[in-house]
């Protein structure tokens, strides 16, 4: 068999392609972008939906594929969040406090706007296993239960689940209980916390529940019974005259291997009430692909958030350049990329032009990609990011074509290379690092969504014009926006993806990550 004769590669010159990103462009997207239409932009609004639209009108004029959910140029992201509007509990008259007194888990409990307990029934520990079972004699069917945590130990201190030192699930899990109890048809479940301080320090954030969870959230309060962890004076409390017989048929089980379950007279009045929030919004997918077989399922991602505060009373946040001036430098090198696909100059390498919601509301719609990527994390090669372009800030009045560069060098030092080489080469833009040192205060790194990424081990860059004095006003409006500036950054991220797109080899990741916490 005759050996295949390797074929070149010959370098496109991709001047052509950059060259079609200009002010002129940029403005016709910013304009409508940032205009009182689109109200602002802000994710789960009337107004961030009509910006996905025209967004995805953009691409679907460039001939861009729809690779989004349900044959669209759209990537749904959903966040749910469940917190207390207020929890109150009433043993006889006395009134005891929520995340003090006693706790529970807004996730895991049902909207209860009043409920009267007269009665209470005590199940020990509330465990059924082959060594240990409490509910052997009982039905607790549409009962209020009363059971300690944990897990009966005996005088050498081995589990009698176990009958070792080493404690069960039934300790470790108080999710099982409840579960089980719910399972055996328990109304109402109260559970005794010896450790009750130290758990609610433990668990404040959750208690709290304001943070927003990915996805559509699971509906835990079918699994479970509407319950609350109670210290041991307010149990005392609770039971009143019951108490030592609790604490008799509790150490009594120890012997028997179950408790002996029995109910007991209470006035117990309670309250749970919730505040549930669901976060929708969209990423805009406009995707290039690759045009060599050996390499096209690689991907380069460019990304910039097009989301922003929307409105407040009368003022509206138009958001021109935080990040409408991303969105449309974004928007531009994907035109590039297609017209040189078009003319049969593609990138050898996929690149993916998204442009993600969320951003604002602590970088969740690249965080929601990140965690169901459309194209393999391992397959992508780098984040290029954009976010705010198309100002200039007070140190570089006298000369307004920089732009900020963080990251780059962070996990790769070839994409900084890349970055320096193709400014060197074709745009001759001051590159500032400030923002790039590691004791920054500002933390910038952390602070967009190009860190998503970069928290997943993938280098990458992102450029930034630094703040001004209409950061998150509603005088952030386009006829302040410099777009030659604009216009020539928009040309160094075309560049730089260029090269990324088009090298034989993906570039390294080469230096270690270095983990921070996140600020904002």
């Amino acid at each position: 068999m005759q050996a295949q004769e390797s074929v070149e590669i010959v370098p496109i010159e991709p001047d052509q392609y950059a060259n079609t990103i200009t002010a002129d462009d940029l403005r016709q997207l910013l304009v409508p972008l940032a205009s009182d239409q689109f109200e602002g932009r802000e994710t789960g609004t009337d107004g961030q939906i009509k910006a996905a639209r025209f967004i995805a009108d953009k691409f679907r004029s460039y001939g861009l594929p729809k690779v989004g959910e349900e044959k669209s140029y759209f990537q749904k992201i959903v966040y749910s969040s469940e917190s207390w509007d207020s929890v109150a509990m009433n043993v006889g008259k006395k009134g005891y406090r929520h995340l003090w007194d006693f706790y529970s888990f807004a996730t895991k409990n049902k909207d209860l706007p009043s409920a009267t307990i007269n009665t209470v029934t005590f199940v020990g520990y509330g465990i059924e296993d082959t060594r240990y079972n409490d509910y052997k004699t009982a039905n607790v069917t549409g009962k209020n239960l009363i059971m300690y945590g944990g897990e009966p130990m005996d005088a050498s201190g081995n589990s009698l689940v176990t009958g070792t030192k080493e404690l069960s699930d039934w300790s470790t899990d108080m999710d099982k209980k409840l579960k089980l109890a719910k399972q055996k048809g328990a109304k109402f479940v109260f559970v005794i916390d010896p450790n009750i301080k130290e758990n609610i320090a433990e668990n404040r954030r959750f208690l709290l529940g304001r943070g927003m969870s990915i996805g559509e959230g699971a509906d835990d309060t079918e699994e479970f019974p509407n319950h609350v962890f109670i210290s041991s004076t307010l149990a005392k409390d609770l039971m009143g005259k019951k108490a030592k017989k609790v604490i008799k048929f509790r150490d009594k089980a120890k012997a028997k291997g179950g408790v002996k379950v029995f109910s007991f007279p209470t006035k117990v009045s309670l309250a749970q009430k919730k505040n549930s929030k669901k976060l929708v919004g969209s990423n805009v997918l406009g995707y290039i692909e690759g045009t060599d077989p050996n390499l096209k399922e690689e991907v380069v991602v460019v990304t910039a958030h097009y989301d922003h505060l929307g409105k407040r009373g009368d003022d509206i946040f138009n958001g021109a350049d935080d990040n409408g001036s991303g969105t449309s430098t974004v928007i531009e090198v994907a035109q590039a990329f297609a017209e040189a696909k078009k003319a049969g100059d593609g990138p050898r390498r996929s690149v993916l032009c998204m442009l993600v919601s969320g951003e604002e509301k602590g970088l969740l719609g690249s965080k929601y990609y990140t965690e169901f990527p459309t194209f393999a994390l391992e397959n992508t090669v780098a984040n290029v990011n954009v976010d705010m372009v198309g100002r200039v800030d007070e140190k570089h009045a006298d000369n307004p074509e920089y732009i900020y560069v963080i990251g780059a060098d962070r996990l790769s030092t070839e994409l900084h290379e890349i970055n320096e080489a193709a400014n060197k080469k074709y745009t001759q833009l001051e590159l500032d690092y400030t923002y790039n040192a590691e004791d920054d205060p500002n933390q910038y790194y952390y602070r967009s969504d190009h860190y998503n990424f970069a928290e997943k081990g993938i280098p990458a860059i992102f450029y930034f014009n630094g703040t001004h004095k209409d950061y998150h006003r509603p005088s952030d409006t386009v006829e302040k926006i410099n777009f030659d500036k604009m216009a020539k950054i928009g040309q160094l991220v075309f560049y730089t993806t260029w090269e990324l797109a088009n090298r034989d080899k993906r570039i390294e990741v080469n230096v270690p990550q270095k983990k921070r916490e996140r600020r904002r």
